[in-house]
Order: C-alpha cells, then structure tokens, then sequence
C-alpha cells in the first residue's frame, strides 16, 4: 500500500537526506491516520532519519529554516510543523513513564527503530518519496481487524501511559483491544502517573470520541477505572429501579449518557465542552452510597448532593480546575448537585416561578445543566422497552431562554455606585442594600433601574 503526501518542505528534506546517504520515514499517528482515511492536512509532522548522525542531520536542516533543538540530547529538531529525529534508543533507568534514557542510533534497523512503539498500528512507517509503507509488526492487519495490540510485550510495560492511551485510542477509533494487551495491561502499575498525563489521555477520551463509552468500558476491563477512579468504579454493579432504568445499573447508564454528550457539544467553546462531558461523567457518583430497597423499590435518595464528593475527587485527581479563564470545577460539581432540578422544575412547573430560574442560574449555566440533563434522560434505553424522551428538558431550557438565563443569572440593576450617590458613605451597608434589591429583581418585583432605585429608596426610608 502506497500513500501520497503534498508537504513541500517534508519532501525536500526527504530528498536532502536522500542525497546524504540517508532515508527519512514519516511515522507515528500521521501514517495511522492516513491509512484509517484522514486525509487532511496534519498537524505536526514526524520524521525519523536513518543513516546520518545528529550533525549531519542538522547541518541538513538548517538549509530550509530555523531549527529548534527541542531535544538535542537524544537528536530532535523541530523545523516549522516538522518534528525531525534520528532512531532513538530507550533504556529503562528508573521508576514511572519519564524513567528512561533515550539516546540516538543512526545505525538502528526500521524493524528495531519501530519496536519501541507502543501499538502495532502506530509502528507502521512511509517513505514521503515514494508512499511506500514499511509495517514490520503487522498493523496494517491490525487496523482492518479495528484491533489493538501491544507491539512488544517487553517494552510496553515500561512506560504505563501507554495503557491511558490504549483507552483514549479505543474509543477514538471505534477499536477493540486485542486480548493479551488488556491482560498485559491489567499488570502494569500506574501509581506513577501524574495529574497532567492522565488528564492529557481523558480530554482525548472523552472530546475526541464519537462514543467515549468504548474507552471507558476498556479502562474497565483493563483495570484502570479501578486504579485511578474507585469513584467511577463503583458504578458498575450499582444497580438502578428497572422501572426507572430498564438499561441497567448505574456503569451502564452513565456509558449510554456519556455517548449521548458527546453528540450535544454543538456550539460550544472548549472549556464548556469539557464541563458537560464531565458533568455527564460524574453526574451519578453519589448512586452507590446512597443507593437501598425502600418499599420494594431501588432508591438513591439524596444522590446529587452526595455526588458532589466523589466528583471533587475526581476532578483532584485529573487536576481540573478552571481552563481559559473559566471556572470549570464549579460548572461541573454544579451541574452533578442540580441535574435533576430540569426534570424536577418540568413536573411542577405550575408551582416553579421565574425566580427559581434566576436563582439556579447563578449557581450553574442552565444551558450546560440542560446539555447533561438530556444524556441522562435519554440515557435509559433498552430494548423492547419503552423509548426515553427529554420533554421535560426541551421545556426547561425553553423557559431559560424566554428568561434570558440560559449562560448566566440576570445582572444586577442596583450598583454601589448608586447608593453612594444617594448619600450613603462606604461600609456594610451598601452590601447589605444592593443584595436586598437584587433578590426583590430576582424575585420579579424588580424590573428597571428605576424600580431598583425606587426600592432602595424605600429600604433607606427615603
């Protein structure tokens, strides 16, 4: 199998390095994903030189741009979006994934070269000259069986990201992972992983997918939700009123839910998208401490709330806090303790006035909350049973749009500034009077700046 690449600098310096005596391959994700049909321009480009040490290979380069050393030591130059290296040899030297010694071997085979690698189809390289493929461990098989599979048992276990990365390619490729490998991988300690690394697999996981479930059900056979997330893990057998829940237990639900979300992130800025998928992800973490048979019926009263514990450790454990300027962490432990309240709010919306939706749009973006309300409802199907609906949600973010509340609570009219202006000197009091007219504006009895200042006038006695 042959394939074709048009990047004009990739090709000269293949042929610079032609000239020199050596051979460049493009490798990596690039080639994968080549294969697999993505056609469109790359990102970053990955080229490993054979036949010419890190001198030479650099004097080459700086013929057609500025070199970035980016990791001189073991011979990686960055050129533009080209990241260059010559074959790199690892030596296992010390604990966790960054316990290695990498040093550079010109003289290295492709078959020794590609060895290092983690899965099979992510060892398969291309002659930019020619498009002739080289795959020395079988992974053009591999992507057409949609498989995963460990290139070399031996190496794979020494750098334990690359079991995330078993899970994050899973979901994103739709791909089962080949027995032996999930066996391999429920072996290898990842209690040397830090936050960034982890979470680094799991944005991919969770944004980058059109079904996450497929990762997160391969992190559950690998043994990775068990590891890092026991939260998470308690959620597979914690089981849910058929009635209610003909899916299954609670894993299942959030699995079906999750899919859901990654299908309502239309619209949205990066930070936002990450709240609702992981909104979606937590939202059940208090089921099973909260969960019991009460009248003959499944329970889990009170599990929002008891959510909220369980997401913060999650969230702890991903180092999740605020992304871009926005406060993540808040939306997403908001979202987990009131996404039951668009349901709740639909069945009594006889009783449930504006200012219930004023007030809980301050704690939360309605429109997020109702993003992950709608995967949880319609999260429940099951076959031969009746089809879940999200009425009650459509109705909810309908009335937060009426209310202009959908991304934030209503501002307030009354400002300091203007009880400075009446008079009053700086202190407490001028909180004090501000929060009385905004709830009087969240309650409706406020409706201008008029009418603020009308009420503040009567609260001064004025």
């Amino acid at each position: 199998m042959n394939l074709r690449f048009d990047h004009a600098r990739v090709l000269d310096i293949s042929r610079a390095v032609k000239a020199a005596g050596g051979r460049a391959f493009l490798v990596g994700g690039l080639v994968r994903d080549r294969l697999l049909g993505a056609n469109g321009e790359a990102r970053d480009y990955d080229l490993e030189v054979f036949g010419l040490d890190g001198a030479a290979l650099r004097a080459i380069l700086t013929r057609f741009g500025r070199v970035n050393a980016v990791g001189e030591a073991f011979t990686v130059y960055k050129i533009g979006d080209i990241d260059v290296s010559i074959p790199r040899r690892d030596s296992k030297t010390g604990t966790g994934h960054k316990g290695f010694t990498v040093t550079g071997d010109p003289a290295m085979s492709v078959e020794e070269a590609a060895r290092r690698r983690d899965f099979t189809i992510n060892a398969m390289l291309c002659d930019p000259l020619t498009g002739e493929v080289l795959d020395p461990y079988g992974g053009l098989e591999d992507l057409k069986a949609k498989r995963l599979r460990a290139v070399d048992p031996t190496t794979f276990v020494e750098d334990s990201l690359r079991v995330l990365r078993g899970m994050q390619f899973a979901a994103r490729f739709e791909f089962a992972i080949d027995p032996a490998t999930v066996a391999l991988c429920r072996t290898i300690p990842l209690d040397d992983l830090p936050s960034e690394r982890i979470w680094g697999e799991f944005e991919k996981l969770l944004l980058r997918a059109r079904r996450p479930s497929i990762g997160l059900q391969a992190g559950l056979e690998m043994d990775v939700i068990r590891k890092l997330f026991p939260d998470l893990q308690a959620l597979a057998g914690c089981p849910q009123e058929p009635s209610w829940h003909p899916e299954g237990d609670v894993w299942v639900h959030t699995l079906q839910a999750i899919d859901l979300a990654a299908g309502f992130l239309e619209g949205l800025d990066y930070p936002r998208r990450v709240v609702v998928m992981l909104g979606t992800l937590c939202h059940d973490l208090g089921k099973p401490p909260t969960t019991k048979v009460i009248d003959g019926r499944i329970r889990s009263l009170d599990h929002e709330a008891q959510g909220v514990p369980p997401t913060e450790r999650l969230l702890d454990r991903l180092n999740v806090h605020t992304m871009e300027g926005y406060d993540v962490r808040r939306q997403v432990v908001a979202i987990v303790a009131d996404h039951l309240k668009p349901g709740l709010f639909s069945r009594e919306r006889d009783k449930v006035g504006d200012a219930a939706f004023r007030r809980l749009a301050l704690k939360v973006e309605l429109d997020l909350l109702y993003r992950v309300a709608k995967a949880d409802s319609l999260g429940r199907k099951k076959e031969g049973a009746p089809p879940p609906d999200a009425d009650a949600q459509e109705w909810f973010l309908e009335r937060a749009r009426t209310l202009s509340v959908t991304r934030e609570g209503p501002k307030p009219f009354l400002m300091g500034r203007h009880l400075l202006e009446m008079g009053l000197t700086p202190g407490p009091r001028i909180g004090e009077i501000t929060d009385r007219v905004y709830q009087l504006q969240l309650d409706g009895d406020v409706k201008t700046l008029d009418d603020a200042l009308a009420a503040a006038r009567k609260i001064l006695g004025k």
